[in-house]
């Protein structure tokens, strides 16, 4: 590895004394996925986790963070549970930047604007490493899963599931 590229998630890594590595890889700005950062990074798709960030239904200004795997979608009834709230719902795109200082494809569960509730999906506990964003596309960070935990302050459970194909899907 060359240069470390700072940013805040880097830096947050780097505060706490947690080493990471980074693998960059070719942004396509039509295809933000986890698929294409798999085949772009060469990291494997089971190991790359995509961060989404929510906002708690009955006080629209509380806001908490999902880190799940790539190919999976996130059980917003679990998540909600699992962070004993009644209902969560995903924020709007063009909220994204100004809440975390984060931008779509680039969003890292490290080093937002504001520190906010954290929960990953125990499927990551089965691996040495997993991929973040480590804050900007084309850029992932490799760390194991404690160590994330660690730095986040995350709760970990079951809050993914499989992706539904489009004939199963009931609307």
């Amino acid at each position: 590895m060359s240069k470390l590229v700072k940013t805040n998630a880097v830096r947050e890594l780097e505060r706490l004394k947690i080493p990471v590595s980074i693998v960059e890889y070719e942004v396509d700005e039509d295809d933000l996925s986890a698929v294409h950062a798999a085949e772009s990074s060469s990291i494997p798709l089971e190991r790359i986790y995509k961060t989404l960030v929510l906002r708690d239904c009955d006080h629209i200004k509380d806001l908490i963070v999902a880190v799940i795997p790539g190919a999976q979608e996130l059980d917003l009834k679990k998540l909600a549970a699992l962070a004993g709230k009644n209902k969560v719902e995903m924020i709007h795109m063009k909220e994204l930047f100004g809440l975390t200082g984060y931008v779509r494809g680039g969003c890292s569960p490290l080093g937002m604007k504001k520190k906010l509730p954290t929960y990953l999906d125990e499927s990551a506990l089965k691996f040495d490493t997993i991929a973040v964003s480590a804050g900007k596309r084309g850029m992932q960070m490799i760390l194991p899963p404690n160590d994330l935990i660690r730095a986040s302050d995350a709760k970990v459970g079951t809050i993914a599931r499989e992706r539904a194909k489009e004939e199963e899907k009931t609307w």
